[in-house]
Parts: C-alpha cells; structure tokens; sequence
C-alpha cells in the first residue's frame, strides 16, 4: 500500500507502508523517481533519472507541503 499525499506538475508524493521509520517521501513522474528525507531537515535520499531542476522543483513542493506530509506521516504511521 503507497497512499498518495498530493500530486503537483507530473509528481506524485507518496509513502510506502512499513517501510524504514525516519520520516521521508517517495516522488515519482513519469522521468525517474527520488525518496526525500523529511527529517531532520528536508534532504535527497535517493535520486533514478530526475533532472536537477526536477529535484529543486520537488524540494521547493515538499517545503511548500512539510506540514502536510508531516501530517500524514503521523495519522498514516500513527505516530
């Protein structure tokens, strides 16, 4: 199960059910894919195929929704 967050330009923000436990999210589009940590500050994880300006386009979204995908983090990992 990988419940989707939000979508934004082409990108696709998602978590994987029991994956490993520091926070992060998965960013998919239809050019690559990367895992962002979210703690304890926003960082690239893991990058296949994106762009750099991808990888900023994603990084600026995930500050714009931190809150949120913090959020969700907590409600989905009930944390």
């Amino acid at each position: 199960m990988s419940p989707t967050i939000y979508r934004e330009h082409g990108f696709r923000f998602y978590f994987f059910y029991r994956e490993e436990s520091r926070m992060h999210v998965h960013v998919s589009h239809a050019a690559g894919e990367a895992k962002f940590w979210l703690e304890p500050h926003i960082e690239l994880a893991k990058n296949i195929r994106l762009s750099p300006a991808q990888l900023k386009q994603i990084e600026e979204s995930i500050r714009r929704h931190q809150h949120e995908l913090v959020n969700a983090w907590q409600q989905h990992f009930n944390r």
